[in-house]
């Protein structure tokens, strides 16, 4: 049997040459049986599943995007309403805007006036320390600066320790787009102006102002720059609007006007404790339909008491 392989291998080379196909040899194995070669799996960082968030070691800084356009963006001629004390909210003013307290304003007001078509703009103070407020105990002793002349039971922050006043805020912010709330007030942000016991700068104070609309800005909140006249340069596009108190009283409401230049709205508080209502109506009224302002004539303790021009 042996001696006929070598016959048999002939007859068949033969018969291959004789049809074209080549001889198979005997280390010749069918594509698909050769073995696939074998690599090491590659390592990659791990992905967080979405909705949750990394350690706080892997949060970045962040970074100034522009607006989303979901945020709501006010134009001048706006009316409006500023109302933070005696409350309940006094819902019956015909306005665009309500300007109300975040922590005394229950969501179901703030849909009620959606309901309306209102807009409504949730105040809190984001320079100062008040002691009335439920989140008070938990800010550190070491933040907590000069009091506050005028405002009993407040105190300046020190707003260059961001890194502690973050989760504080980032939670009073997460509270105010809970509430449905479109925009955001944040009071005292000129701290660098005022005695507070800290040696704050002017950029100090920019880098805080900046860090505050890019957080309002990441929950979809509206932002508008109280006051800080001295910083409108730079903070201008950061904002979404502004404002003023006292801008008349006090003769710096051009300081103001290039927010009217950008196309958005100014929304300007002054107070009975500085005009009466004839004055307001014969001097601050021509003066604000010249600017584009939105001007209210209030009394000083914002309880729902409220004059507009004729």
């Amino acid at each position: 049997m042996k001696r006929l392989f070598p016959i048999l291998f002939l007859v068949l080379n033969l018969a291959c040459n004789l049809v074209g196909v080549p001889m198979p040899t005997e280390t010749a194995l069918p594509t698909s049986l050769t073995p696939a070669p074998i690599s090491l799996p590659t390592l990659i960082p791990p992905v967080f599943p979405s909705g949750v968030l990394p350690p706080p070691t892997a949060i970045p800084s962040p970074v100034l995007s522009p607006p989303s356009v979901s945020l709501w963006r006010p134009a001048p001629g706006l009316t409006w309403q500023y109302q933070l004390n005696d409350l309940p909210v006094d819902g019956s003013f015909d306005v665009d805007v309500y300007d109300l307290d975040l922590f005394e304003t229950d969501a179901s007001i703030v849909a009620a006036l959606h309901a309306q078509g209102r807009k409504v703009i949730g105040y809190i103070s984001v320079g100062s320390w008040e002691d009335w407020r439920p989140d008070a105990a938990r800010f550190p002793p070491e933040v907590i600066g000069r009091d506050y002349e005028g405002w009993e039971g407040e105190k300046w922050l020190d707003i260059r320790q961001i890194e502690k006043l973050a989760p504080l805020l980032r939670v009073r912010l997460d509270l105010c787009a809970a509430k449905g709330f479109d925009g955001v007030e944040p009071d005292n942000i000129d701290g660098f102006t005022h005695e507070t016991g800290f040696p704050l700068t002017y950029a100090d104070q920019l880098a805080f102002n900046r860090w505050l609309a890019e957080e309002a800005h990441a929950r979809g909140l509206s932002i508008g720059l109280k006051n800080d006249a001295e910083q409108i340069a730079d903070l201008l596009p950061y904002f979404d609007w502004a404002l003023s108190e006292d801008c008349f009283a006090q003769a710096w409401c051009d300081e103001v006007v290039p927010f009217i230049a950008a196309g958005k709205a100014v929304f300007a508080a002054e107070y009975t404790d500085e005009w009466t209502l004839a004055q307001f109506q014969s001097q601050v009224c021509p003066q604000a339909r010249r600017l584009g302002f939105s001007v209210i004539l209030k009394k000083r303790k914002l309880d729902a008491w409220r004059q507009v021009c004729p």
